[in-house]
């Protein structure tokens, strides 16, 4: 599967979009990219004078690349466009700020995945490679 096909068909659109690009997926894992634009809404009340990306957006971006988009890719042929993906489950550890304007990227490897249900361990890391997010993440996708 292309991978900008992929894209098009999370369930998601702007501003709730959180994947850039898809720079690899195979079936065991995928690594992806998104940039958070500064004029976010959430920015404005995060923090006002210092805004920071909220700890569950950073989540759901994680969630997006690591677990929808390799859900998909793995079901391939398999989806339509009535799809409904889930999050079930997240263990994450923070540890350092990501600002407005800052690009991240997203490396997800695939623990399980069988029957439409998936965990994978994913770890976000910023545009110097420091780690700033990593955890487990559990979800599935419905027909």
């Amino acid at each position: 599967m292309d991978k900008h096909n992929i894209i098009s068909k999370l369930p998601y659109s702007k501003p709730f979009l959180f994947v850039d690009e898809i720079i690899e997926i195979n079936e065991n894992g995928v690594k992806g990219t998104f940039t958070f634009d500064e004029n976010l809404d959430f920015y404005k009340g995060h923090f006002r004078t210092e805004p920071i990306t909220p700890g569950v957006i950073l989540t759901e971006v994680m969630a997006q690349i690591g677990l929808a988009c390799l859900g998909i890719f793995l079901l391939d042929n398999e989806l339509n466009t009535n799809i409904a993906i889930a999050l079930t489950s997240t263990q994450m550890e923070f540890y350092k700020p990501v600002l407005p304007n800052e690009k991240v990227t997203v490396i997800s490897n695939k623990k399980y995945f069988r029957l439409g249900k998936s965990k994978c361990n994913v770890v976000m890391t910023n545009e110097n490679g420091d780690e700033v997010c990593s955890g487990v993440i559990s979800g599935m996708i419905v027909k």
